[in-house]
């Protein structure tokens, strides 16, 4: 009777570690359907869409690769990716030196109101994009605050039509991105280095080392994993963005912002070049995927 009972246990054992492995498959299976539905589905048809010359409407007719090939044969599109390439250095690398600077300072100085502090400086990002190129289109215009502000102090040499002036308009939209991405920035940074015993601080005091050793030794160590998100999501940031360029310039003046989201916008809607659109979808797309992996990959490492 005893030989029997082991070897049915032993029999629901081995049943529990084959079947045990799916057990998780079906929890997440609902998950990873409607993954599928509102994300897989939409781009594997985008991918369709961008084999076919198509205005949207009447039929369509195949074309290949020709989609494809027309985003590298195409100036203006090239500079579309370029100006996206250079807004990444706004978005994400000037945001993370600031970052940096400010949660450093801010963590080892143990400033009161912090709490206040960070509500304040994460607000550019609770404030819909929209409203943020309104508002920031005000203070570029002619007669805006700054360059009433270089009037007040002397600089009228310096006033300019910001986004209307085809060396300064680029940047100017890539200073909006960085004031909107380096609260959040800041934030994640502040709460990584929260995290940092203070043991090590101390024992580095104790053999002599300064602030900036600390920080390179101690700090930015500790932060990797904080790091490598904020990349992530300002990257992804710069890669789509739309709506500010949209409000704030239009892509002008000439094509001096434009940008692969405003291109897709731009050519599916206003020229009726649906196939097209989607091919620099995809490409844009492909991309993104690329650079973060890049990021993680480099964040991973010990």
């Amino acid at each position: 009777m005893s030989s029997a009972v082991k070897t049915d246990r032993s029999a629901t054992a081995r049943s529990g570690r084959l079947t045990r492995p799916w057990v998780p498959f079906a929890y997440l299976a609902p998950a990873l359907l409607l993954y599928g539905l509102f994300l897989l589905v939409p781009l594997g048809r985008a991918a369709q869409f961008s084999f076919f010359e198509w205005d949207g409407l009447g039929a369509s007719t195949f074309v290949g690769l020709d989609n494809y090939v027309a985003i590298v044969q195409d100036e203006q599109l090239r500079e579309a990716f370029w100006h996206a390439l250079v807004l990444i250095f706004f978005y994400a690398v000037l945001p993370l030196i600031i970052g940096l600077v400010l949660a450093a300072i801010l963590t080892r100085a143990n400033v009161r109101g912090m709490g206040f502090f960070r509500t304040i400086i994460f607000l550019p990002q609770v404030i819909a994009m929209v409203v943020v190129a309104v508002i920031w289109r005000q203070i570029y215009a002619p007669d805006g605050p700054l360059n009433g502000l270089l009037r007040l102090v002397g600089l009228d040499s310096l006033t300019t039509a910001w986004l209307g002036d085809y060396t300064w308009t680029l940047p100017a939209v890539g200073l909006i991105g960085t004031w909107v991405s380096t609260g959040l920035v800041t934030v994640l940074l502040m709460a990584g280095m929260a995290k940092v015993p203070r043991d090590l601080y101390e024992a580095a005091r104790l053999d002599g080392a300064g602030a900036v050793r600390e920080f390179f030794s101690i700090t930015l160590p500790s932060v990797r994993g904080e790091i490598t998100v904020a990349l992530t999501l300002t990257i992804v940031a710069a890669l789509k963005t739309f709506d500010l360029v949209y409000v704030t310039t239009r892509g002008g003046p000439g094509t001096s912002t434009t940008v692969p989201s405003y291109e897709v916008y731009r050519r599916a809607f206003e020229l009726g070049e649906v196939g097209a659109a989607a091919a620099v979808g995809i490409v844009l797309t492909i991309i993104v995927f690329s650079i973060n992996a890049v990021v993680n990959r480099i964040g991973e490492k010990k």
